[in-house]
């Protein structure tokens, strides 16, 4: 069976409660925190935001309760309206708050130099995708120097069950850890479906060779490259996603083969355990 799940819609129905957490409720309601949080939880799946009407009729409350909530997340800057007044969609403020988390911040201020040399060397962007609540975040992001590259933006999220780094967080992930990410994941718009057996299949393959070589399944002409940046367990902290294109004017840079070559170094040198895959010159898939 594939592991996408049927489209959903758009409002976040709660998923039925454990017994300990219901007696929990019963003694810690905060209604209004609640009602803040689905706010939030809903504008977070809408990039253009959404109309007040429209978050009347998916949160099913009434008119004069979710308009004193907007009014109080508009002026802690949790959510913008826009300058008709009739739209409201997210700030930027959470973004910057997940990117202030201490260890977060500094796995990115360390991979940031790191990054940038390869993309000297190799003449190619690469990205840093860290799992984030069922899929991928990319927390980190250089471009190519030369000009000609393809780019993931950061703060972009990226499905963990199509893209290389995905898969390679996945490989890298302890058995209660995949079993929890799996759980947690939620299909993006284009996600391409994977069977369980396949998944399973294609991750014993990655973590058996190391990385991760092959076309994109999301854009025609891109070779995704991806090594884990490892922990002190030898599990995967971050994904480390170099989207190749080759140039075809009588520029000549780096081949595939070398721009692995420098990507490998870069997840060594990122890397807090040691792994053989990444102490040796990988070969081609």
């Amino acid at each position: 069976m594939p592991l996408e799940s049927p489209q959903k819609p758009r409002g976040r129905p709660r998923k039925a409660a454990s017994p300990e957490e219901t007696s929990a409720q019963v003694v810690y309601r905060a209604p209004a925190l609640d009602k803040g949080l689905d706010i939030l939880e809903l504008l977070a799946t809408q990039p253009q935001g959404l109309t007040r009407a429209q978050i009347v009729k998916d949160m099913a409350r009434s008119p004069n309760e979710i308009y004193r909530m907007l009014e109080r997340l508009v002026a802690r800057q949790y959510v913008t309206r826009s300058a008709s007044g009739d739209r409201y969609a997210l700030s930027l403020k959470l973004f910057a708050m997940a990117h202030a988390h201490p260890p977060l911040n500094r796995l990115v201020n360390q991979a940031l130099p790191v990054m940038d040399d390869f993309a000297r060397r190799a003449e190619q962007s690469c990205h840093m995708g860290v799992y984030d609540r069922g899929n991928v975040l990319i927390a980190a992001q250089i471009n190519s120097p030369r000009g000609w590259s393809f780019s993931v933006q950061r703060g972009a999220r990226v499905g963990l069950l199509d893209t290389a780094s995905g898969h390679m967080l996945l490989a890298y992930a302890d058995a209660d850890s995949r079993q929890r990410m799996l759980a947690e994941h939620q299909p993006l718009d284009g996600e391409v479906p994977i069977t369980v057996d396949g998944l399973v299949h294609l991750l014993d393959a990655i973590a058996q060779q190391g990385y991760v070589e092959r076309h994109s399944a999301q854009s025609f002409g891109v070779v995704d490259i991806s090594f884990p940046v490892l922990g002190p367990d030898n599990t995967a902290l971050a994904s480390l996603t170099c989207p190749y294109i080759r140039r075809i004017d009588r520029h000549v840079g780096p081949d595939l083969a070398a721009v692995r070559a420098c990507l490998r170094e870069a997840s060594v040198a990122l890397s807090f355990a040691h792994h053989p895959h990444l102490a040796v010159a990988a070969s081609p898939a």
